[in-house]
């Protein structure tokens, strides 16, 4: 994978794929770069103006693409549900790529619509019902793949088992580093799973570096703390690479022939450059941990994976 970038992508003709989050940065940048090698393509986004004119956007660059806005919440299962639901009328049963993009980070305490703290809820059990819910299009239909975005900020903090929904004490950047710890275990015991099955659907998972999203400065705008914002903003112009850079991880996962099943590929320094195998936490990569995890989040979410061929 030694230079790996967009040139790389195989054509992917032929293909269906649902990319959450795709209405900005680097989750735009891969529904993109998918339909632009002929993938036909749905940007699941919550919000429908910013979703419809992504969807604009991406015609106007790719002018051949088949793409589609559908809106999808990850914040409120009820529209998790719908969405899945919805999708029969996309490309029958088939479902060749599913890209767990969406995100929020570092932001103020909150809850979602079904009660859950807002980064583990959105990050994590918003994704883990939707991949839960379209498993069986993805195991129906030869070659698929499962790609959820974690980051290398997963580093700061395991999860906490007893505190799922950071009840008992909230700091931003932990529960959003466990979000993200949350977002490889699942791949982690998604793939142990699959394996097991006799499946040969692979589940991986990529970071996007240090890449200048809206990602950074929504908690801090939040907050009305414009001092922040521009402390952030001068980072992203500085430091961080493109979304173009830092969407080449998910599309090197989704893509590269031969990706080995938990992989977690990001930027070769850490922070930008292309993609490479990825440092990763061990407690990410612990089997007990993830069964744990999986069956809290069954019962949390009221999604389970048993009938679908990939019960523990």
């Amino acid at each position: 994978m030694t230079r790996w970038n967009t040139s790389h992508i195989p054509d992917q003709t032929g293909r269906s794929v649902v990319v959450t989050g795709a209405n900005s940065g680097i989750g735009y940048v891969t529904a993109r770069e998918l339909a632009r090698r002929g993938a036909r393509v749905v940007l699941a986004c919550r919000n429908e103006a910013r979703g419809g004119a992504a969807l604009d956007r991406l015609r106007t660059e790719v002018p051949a693409a088949e793409a589609e806005f559908r809106r999808l919440d990850l914040a409120d299962l009820s529209s998790v549900r719908d969405f899945a639901a919805g999708l029969d009328t996309f490309d029958g049963d088939r479902l060749d790529l599913l890209i767990n993009n969406a995100g929020v980070m570092a932001l103020p305490y909150r809850t979602t619509a079904d009660g859950f703290e807002m980064q583990f809820g959105t990050n994590h059990l918003g994704h883990f019902a939707l991949t839960g819910l379209l498993l069986p299009r993805l195991l129906a239909t030869p070659g698929a793949r499962i790609v959820t975005v974690s980051s290398m900020m997963h580093a700061l903090s395991d999860i906490d088992l007893s505190d799922l929904n950071s009840e008992r004490s909230y700091r931003r950047w932990i529960a959003y580093a466990r979000s993200k710890s949350a977002n490889l275990l699942f791949t982690h015991e998604l793939s142990r799973r699959l394996a097991a099955s006799g499946s040969q659907v692979i589940a991986a998972a990529a970071h996007p570096g240090y890449a200048a999203t809206n990602l950074q400065t929504a908690g801090v705008r939040m907050e009305g703390r414009t001092s922040a914002e521009r402390v952030v903003d001068l980072g992203n112009r500085l430091i961080a690479q493109s979304p173009e850079g830092g969407a080449l991880g998910t599309l090197c996962a989704a893509t590269a022939p031969h990706m080995r099943p938990d992989s977690f590929i990001g930027p070769r320094s850490g922070l930008r450059g292309a993609p490479a195998p990825s440092f990763r936490a061990p407690w990410t990569k612990k089997d007990a941990t993830g069964e744990r995890l999986w069956a809290a989040s069954e019962e949390l979410t009221g999604v389970r994976y048993a009938g679908a061929g990939v019960a523990g």
